[in-house]
C-alpha cells in the first residue's frame, strides 16, 4: 500500500503532465492556418529574416511557436499577427511585396499588426476578418495609396492605425460604419480631400481616442465641423488635432461642447489666437493640455487652479507675456509633472517653483525673465530638468542642494557671474549641465567633478573660466557631448581626453591650444563621433585620414595644419577647413557627395576644380575662395540647385561663365571676382538667379555691356561688377531693383539656416554667415555680422560711357555708390540728394559736367565723397556736410570754386559786416583778392608788358643799341669770370 503522503506526491506530478500536455495540444496549431502562413512567408522579401522561425522542418512544426504569432487555447486557430519592422537607426527593417491573399484562411484572426513594412496595397480582403479588433498599418510606404472602402466592414473592429503611411482617403463614408471602434490614428496622412473624415469620425459612438495631428484639413471641411452634432460618448478621453492651422473659431465652440470627458488635449500648431480661454479650467477631469506653437497671448486664467488633476501644461512657442510669478499662482500645486512654457515672453523673476511637490520637469527657456535666483528655496525639489537658457537672469547661482534629484540643468546665454565649479558637487545624480554664453570666470579643476559620475553631456562654452586639468586625469564619467568653446584649456592639447572614449559631440575651438594633435586622439576617436570643432586656435602639423566611422561635421578651420586634404568618412555633411596652410588638389571631394557645406577657403589649395559636382545633390555652401585654383569653371557646378552660396573668388579661374549656373536657382549669393575670367556677364544671370542677394564679378576681365537683365534681381543688395572691361552705358532699369529702392533692410545679417545633425541642444542648428569684400573708403573690408545692412553699387573702373541715369536716385536704400574711373559725362543726377543713406559716393575721374547738384548738401550721413578729376564748374553748394570734405574730394575740376577749394567764386566780396576776427577778415580778403581773375589779370599784364618790350626794341634804334651793347658786355664779364688764374 502507498503511503498517503507519496500518493498525494504522485497526483500532483500526474496532475502537472496532464496539465503540460493539455496546453501543449491547445496551443498547436492547425495545419490551414500553418499552410497559409508558409505560404504569406513566400510571397514577401525577408531581408532581415523576421520571419526566420518560419519552417517546414519538424522542430518548428508548430506555428503557434513561430515569431509574431499567437493562437487560441483549446483550438490552435492563429489569432495574432504581430510583424512590425524593426527600427534601427531611424529607419524600419521589415519585409516587403505584398500582404497574400492566403492570410484570408485565418478566419479567427483578431489582432494583425504589420507596422513599418514595404507593401504594395492595402488588400481588399482585409475586410473579410470579420472578427478583426486590431489592425495597424502604420509607417508603411504603400506603393498603392488607395484605401479601400471594405475596412467597413470590420465592425469589430476597434483600434485602426494608419499613421505615417502613404495612404490617399477621399471618400470616408465606410468610416462610419465602425461602430465598435475605440481608437483611430490617422496623424500625418494628407487629408485634404476628405472633406467628410472629420465629420464621420466625431460620429463614432464608441470612440475613445481620436489622433489627427498634420493632416492638412481645409477651410470647407473645418467649417462643417462646427456644426456637426457629436455621437462622442462620455468615454471620449483623448484628442489630437495639432498641425492642422485650424482656427479658434473652429475649435473652441465645439471642444467646450462636450470637453467633460477629456483627459488629453493636443491642439498645437494650429492657428489659436487670442488669450487662453476660461473654459480649459472647467474640464475637471484634464490630464495633459497642449497648445505650444500658436499665437496665444496673456497668461492663464485663475480657473486653472481648479484643475487638480493637471500633470502636463504645455504652451511653448506662444506670445504669453505674462508675469511668472503671477502664472505659478494660477496652478494646481499637487499634479502638475511637466510645464513647458519655452520660448514666450513671460516676464518677471524666478519664483520659488519647488512649491510644486510633484513638478518633474519645468521648461522656461527663451522668454524675457530677469533678475537674480530666490534668495531661497522652501523645500526639497523632485524636478529632474530644469531649463532656463535664453533669458536674462542675472546674479550668481544659489546653493543647488535642493535639487539634489535633478538630471538635466540648462542656463545657458543668461547673465550669470561668480564661480561654478563649488555649486556642482551636490548635483550627484546630474547628466547633463548647459552653462555656456555666461559671465561666469574662475578656474575649474578635476576635483569639482567629483560626485559627477553620471554626466554625460557638459557645455561650458562662452564663459571666462580655465580648466586647470591634470593630463592624466581619469574622469569617472563618459562623456558623450564636450563643449568647451573659448574656455582656458592651456596650450598643451588636453590629455585628460585620452579618457573619453564615448564623445559624439566634441567642441573645443578658441581655447588657447598650440600644440600638434596626438597620435592618440585620432586613434581613440569614437567611431560614432557626429561633430568635431578644433577651429580657431593654433594647431599644427599634419592630420591623418579618416575614412572609418563616421564624422558628419568637422571644423578644423583657422589653425596652421599644413600637407595635403585628408580623406574624410563618406557620409561627411560639413567640412570646414578654412583659414590653413593645407596644399595640393581636391579630387577626394568626388568622394564626399553628402556634404551640404564645404569651406576650403584660405589656403593653398591648386590645380583644376573636379568636374564631379553633379553627385552633390544637399550642397548648400561652397566657399574655394582665396586659393591658387586654376582652369575653367565646371559645367557640372550647374548640378548644384541647392547651393546658396558660392565664392570662388581669389583664384586663377579663366574662361567664360558656363550655361550651366543658370540652373543654380537657389543662389543668394555668387562671388567670383579677383579672378580671369572673361566673355560677356550673361543675361540669364538676372533671369535664372532671382534670389540673389549678392552678386559679385569685380576684377575680371569681362566686356560688353551691363545687361539690363540685373534689373529683374529684385532682392539684390551688393551688385559689384568693379574693374572689369565693360562698356556701353549704365541701365537706366537700376530703379527696378526693390532691395536697393525701399527702405533700408532691418536685418544685419545676411544668412541662411541649415541642418546641420541632430546633437541635442549644441549644434541642432547652424546659421553660416555671408561674407561680401567691398572697397570701402579706399580699402577692402569684408562685412559678414552687418552685412545685410550693407545696400552697394559698384560699377568703377571699367569703361562705361554715358550719363549717369537719373533713375539712380530711386534706389533709396544705397549705402555706397561707386562709379568711378569710367567714361561717363553729363550731369551728376540732379535729385541723387534723395539717397539719404548713403555713406560712400565716388563719382570721380570720369567726364561729368555741370554744376554740384544742391540736393547733395541734404546727404547728412555721407561719410566719403569723391567728385575729383571730372569738367564740374561753378560753386560748391554749402552745407555743413560737403564743406568738411577735404580738398582732394573736388580737385581736377577746374571750374569748380567755393570752399573747401581755395579758389573763391565770383560774387564773394566781403558784404560790409564786421568780421569777429581781424585776423580772419584779413585773410578772407586776401584769399578773395587771389582769385582766378587775380591769376588771369597778372598773366594779361605780363604778356602785353613783353609786347611792348620788345616792339620798342624794334622800332626805336636807340633802345635797340643800348640792349645789344649791354648784352654783349654782359657775355665778355661772364667769360672773364669763368677763367682760372693763379691764386
Amino acid at each position: 500500500m502507498i503511503p498517503q503522503p507519496l500518493y498525494l506526491y504522485l497526483l500532483l506530478i500526474v496532475f502537472i503532465c496532464c496539465t503540460i500536455n493539455l496546453v501543449y495540444a491547445e496551443t498547436r496549431c492547425i495545419e490551414q492556418d500553418r499552410i497559409a502562413l508558409l505560404q504569406f512567408k513566400k510571397g514577401v522579401t525577408d531581408d532581415y529574416d523576421l520571419l526566420k522561425s518560419w519552417s517546414h522542418t519538424n522542430t518548428s512544426r508548430d506555428c503557434c511557436q513561430w515569431r509574431g504569432l499567437s493562437c487560441r487555447n483549446g483550438t490552435g486557430e492563429v489569432i495574432k499577427l504581430d510583424l512590425p519592422a524593426i527600427l534601427k537607426n531611424g529607419s524600419f527593417l521589415g519585409l516587403k511585396g505584398e500582404i497574400g491573399s492566403s492570410l484570408l484562411s485565418l478566419s479567427s484572426l483578431i489582432y494583425l499588426d504589420l507596422c513599418g513594412n514595404s507593401f504594395t496595397r492595402i488588400p481588399e480582403f482585409i475586410g473579410s476578418f470579420k472578427n478583426l479588433k486590431h489592425l495597424n498599418l502604420a509607417n508603411i510606404e504603400f506603393d498603392s495609396p488607395k484605401v479601400p472602402s471594405q475596412l467597413g466592414n470590420l465592425s469589430n473592429l476597434q483600434t485602426l492605425d494608419l499613421a505615417f503611411s502613404s495612404v490617399s482617403i477621399i471618400n470616408t463614408d465606410w468610416l462610419s460604419r465602425l461602430s465598435s471602434l475605440k481608437y483611430l490614428n490617422l496623424s500625418y496622412i494628407d487629408l485634404s480631400e476628405s472633406v467628410s473624415l472629420l465629420i464621420n469620425a466625431i460620429r463614432l459612438p464608441s470612440l475613445v481616442e481620436l489622433h489627427l495631428i498634420n493632416c492638412n484639413f481645409q477651410n470647407n471641411t473645418t467649417k462643417s465641423f462646427v456644426s456637426t452634432k457629436t455621437n462622442l460618448s462620455n468615454s471620449f478621453a483623448v484628442l489630437e488635432l495639432g498641425s492642422n492651422n485650424l482656427p479658434s473659431s473652429t475649435i473652441y465652440p465645439w471642444l467646450f461642447n462636450f470637453s467633460g470627458s477629456l483627459m488629453d488635449v493636443n491642439l498645437a500648431g494650429n492657428d489659436l489666437l487670442g488669450t487662453i480661454p476660461e473654459a480649459f479650467g472647467t474640464i475637471q477631469n484634464l490630464r495633459t493640455l497642449d497648445l505650444s506653437n500658436n499665437g496665444l497671448k496673456g497668461g492663464i486664467h485663475s480657473s486653472f487652479r481648479n484643475l487638480v488633476n493637471l500633470r502636463e501644461l504645455h504652451l511653448s512657442g506662444n506670445n504669453l507675456n505674462q508675469d511668472l510669478p503671477s502664472f505659478f499662482d494660477n496652478l494646481s500645486e499637487r499634479s502638475l509633472q511637466i510645464l513647458d512654457l519655452y520660448g514666450n515672453q513671460l516676464s518677471g523673476s524666478l519664483p520659488d517653483f519647488t512649491k510644486f511637490t510633484s513638478l518633474m520637469e519645468l521648461y522656461l527657456g527663451l522668454n524675457q525673465l530677469s533678475g537674480p535666483f530666490p534668495e531661497k528655496f522652501e523645500q526639497k525639489s523632485n524636478i529632474l530638468i530644469l531649463d532656463l537658457a535664453d533669458n536674462r537672469i542675472n546674479g550668481f547661482l544659489p546653493d543647488l542642494s535642493s535639487f539634489a534629484s535633478i538630471q538635466e540643468l540648462y542656463f545657458e546665454r543668461n547673465l550669470l557671474n561668480g564661480t561654478l565649479g563649488e555649486k556642482l558637487g551636490p548635483l550627484s545624480k546630474l547628466e547633463s549641465l548647459g552653462a555656456s554664453s555666461n559671465l561666469f570666470h574662475g578656474t575649474i579643476t578635476e576635483s569639482h567633478f567629483t560626485n559627477l559620475s553620471r554626466l554625460v553631456y557638459l557645455d561650458l562654452a562662452y564663459n571666462s573660466l580655465a580648466l586647470n586639468i591634470d593630463p592624466e586625469w581619469s574622469p569617472t564619467f563618459q562623456l558623450q557631448t564636450i563643449s568647451l568653446s573659448s574656455c582656458k584649456l592651456g596650450s598643451s592639447f588636453p590629455g585628460w581626453l585620452k579618457h573619453q572614449k564615448n564623445f559624439s559631440a566634441l567642441d573645443i575651438s578658441e581655447t588657447g591650444i598650440n600644440d600638434s594633435i596626438p597620435t592618440w586622439f585620432w586613434e581613440s576617436l569614437n567611431p560614432g563621433i557626429l561633430y568635431l570643432n578644433l577651429s580657431l586656435n593654433q594647431i599644427s602639423g599634419a592630420v591623418p585620414n579618416l575614412t572609418s566611422g563616421n564624422l558628419p561635421v568637422i571644423d578644423m578651420s583657422s589653425n596652421n595644419l599644413t600637407g595635403n586634404i585628408p580623406l574624410f568618412p563618406f557620409d561627411t555633411v560639413s567640412l570646414s577647413l578654412n583659414g590653413n596652410g593645407f596644399t595640393g588638389p581636391v579630387s577626394f571631394l568626388c568622394n564626399l557627395t553628402k556634404l551640404n557645406l564645404l569651406d576650403l577657403s584660405n589656403n593653398i589649395l591648386s590645380g583644376k576644380l573636379p568636374n564631379c559636382w553633379k553627385d552633390f545633390e544637399r550642397m548648400t555652401i561652397l566657399n574655394l575662395e582665396f586659393n591658387q585654383f586654376t582652369g575653367s569653371i565646371p559645367d557640372s557646378m550647374g548640378a548644384l540647385v541647392r547651393v546658396s552660396m558660392m565664392s570662388l573668388r581669389g583664384n586663377r579661374l579663366t574662361g567664360e561663365l558656363p550655361l550651366s549656373l543658370k540652373n543654380c536657382t537657389s543662389l543668394k549669393l555668387i562671388d567670383l571676382g579677383e579672378n580671369q575670367l572673361s566673355g560677356t556677364i550673361p543675361e540669364w544671370i538676372g533671369e535664372s538667379l532671382t534670389m540673389l542677394i549678392v552678386l559679385s564679378l569685380q576684377s575680371n576681365w569681362f566686356n560688353g555691356a551691363v545687361p539690363t537683365s540685373l534689373c529683374k534681381l529684385e532682392n539684390i543688395q551688393i551688385l559689384d561688377l568693379s574693374v572689369n572691361k565693360l562698356s556701353e552705358t549704365i541701365p537706366k532699369c537700376l530703379n527696378n531693383i526693390s532691395a536697393m529702392t525701399l527702405k533700408q533692410n532691418s536685418s544685419p545679417e545676411a544668412n541662411i539656416e541649415f541642418t546641420a545633425i541632430g546633437l541635442s541642444r549644441l549644434t541642432s542648428r547652424s546659421q553660416y554667415l555671408f561674407k561680401a569684400l567691398l572697397l570701402w573708403k579706399g580699402k577692402q573690408t569684408t562685412y559678414q555680422n552687418t552685412l545685410g545692412l550693407v545696400v552697394s553699387l559698384d560699377l568703377s573702373s571699367n569703361r562705361l560711357t554715358g550719363e549717369v541715369p537719373g533713375e539712380i536716385s530711386s534706389l533709396l536704400s544705397l549705402i555706397a555708390l561707386n562709379l568711378s574711373r569710367n567714361g561717363l559725362t553729363g550731369p551728376i543726377p540732379k535729385d541723387i540728394g534723395q539717397l539719404r543713406w548713403l555713406d560712400f559716393l565716388d563719382l570721380s575721374r570720369n567726364n561729368l559736367m555741370g554744376v554740384i547738384p544742391t540736393s547733395l548738401s541734404q546727404l547728412s550721413n555721407l561719410g566719403v565723397l569723391d567728385l575729383s578729376f571730372n569738367n564740374l564748374s561753378g560753386r560748391i553748394p554749402k552745407s555743413t556736410q560737403l564743406q568738411s570734405f577735404e580738398v582732394a574730394s573736388y580737385t581736377g575740376n577746374f571750374a569748380l570754386c567755393g570752399v573747401p577749394l581755395p579758389i573763391g567764386c565770383p560774387g564773394d566780396e566781403a558784404t560790409g559786416s564786421k568780421p569777429r576776427d581781424e585776423g580772419v577778415a584779413e585773410q578772407e580778403y586776401e584769399d578773395k583778392l587771389i582769385s582766378k581773375g587775380f591769376f588771369v589779370s597778372i598773366a594779361v599784364g605780363f604778356a602785353f608788358g613783353v609786347l611792348g618790350f620788345y616792339c620798342s626794341l624794334a622800332f626805336i634804334d636807340s633802345w635797340r643799341y643800348a640792349f645789344f651793347g649791354f648784352f654783349y658786355h654782359s657775355r665778355k664779364l661772364g667769360s672773364c669770370n669763368n677763367r682760372d688764374y693763379p691764386h
